[in-house]
């Protein structure tokens, strides 16, 4: 595959990605790959899968989210990255990376999310009803419950959720809400805006399932949880066709299953996508 890398302005900062193409052959059509939760476009399924997707004609763009990696810093040292994200800006973000690739001449992309991006991929999906297909993987079920549920697996606020959500409400009503505070699972770090933002503002992907009518694959490891990554009660909800894959001896980032996970997607998208 040929690859480029690319820059897609915002409002405040751009989206920094990478674009694959097929070598030769002709052009089937046009993946935009979501990443999952203080990930980015270079590691996990944005980086395994675009080699064999491009094999079978598809152009492939890869981006980072503004709330990408944990932090990070760009042409400063003033601070950007996961621990600011917000989801209206997480949906913004998708939506411009769409609007992109349409100008480059690929109006309705098949989507593939991970984790964080899998649950921000379905209201994408949603809202461009002529997504001819949408990949899920482990995708979190999001929604109120989503901080919770979180916590209860020992991540984010682990133990000490109601004394965060404390902390954090505090914080914001003291005009603090952008500043950082630690949590004691995974990812460590957040703003106190950030936080309360997860707490309220996530999609419910159950609640949206009855809306998602294109073809999905939703993909789980067999060590992740099934009321976290909740495949088989979207399948049951959703609008349209939804197959289900439940991988042996496969965490949530897939680990020495990356082969397994890309020859499952490509190959559901070769029989799904025709031309």
């Amino acid at each position: 595959m040929r690859t480029e890398l690319i820059s897609i302005p915002t409002a405040t900062t751009p989206l920094d990605g990478a674009l694959h193409r097929p070598d030769d052959g002709p052009v089937r059509g046009a993946v935009l790959l979501f990443h999952g939760n203080t990930m980015n476009f270079y590691v996990g399924a944005p980086r395994f899968l675009p080699p064999a997707l491009t094999r079978l004609g598809f152009v492939c763009l890869a981006f980072n989210r503004r709330g990408h990696d944990i932090l990070s810093i760009r042409d400063s040292r003033a601070a950007e990255g996961a621990a600011f994200q917000l989801t209206h800006e997480g949906i913004e973000d998708n939506a411009i990376a769409a609007a992109w690739m349409a100008a480059l001449g690929f109006p309705d992309p098949v989507v593939i999310g991970h984790s964080n991006g899998g649950m921000l991929a379905v209201p994408h999906v949603v809202a461009h009803p002529r997504t001819p297909a949408l990949v899920l993987l482990s995708a979190h079920g999001g929604g109120r419950s989503g901080v919770q549920r979180t916590s209860r697996a020992g991540l984010l606020a682990g133990d000490r959720l109601e004394e965060v959500t404390a902390q954090a409400r505090r914080m914001v009503a003291e005009g603090r809400g952008r500043e950082l505070m630690l949590v004691p699972g995974w990812w460590y770090v957040i703003t106190a805006e950030s936080f309360l933002d997860r707490l309220t503002e996530m999609p419910d992907v159950l609640e949206l399932a009855p809306r998602v009518t294109c073809p999905v694959l939703y993909i789980r490891g067999d060590q992740e949880n099934p009321q976290t990554y909740p495949a088989e009660a979207f399948a049951a909800r959703s609008g349209g066709t939804c197959d289900v894959e439940i991988l042996r001896d496969c965490d949530h980032f897939y680990v020495g299953r990356e082969e397994a996970v890309t020859g499952l997607v490509a190959e559901w998208l070769d029989r799904t996508i025709q031309g």
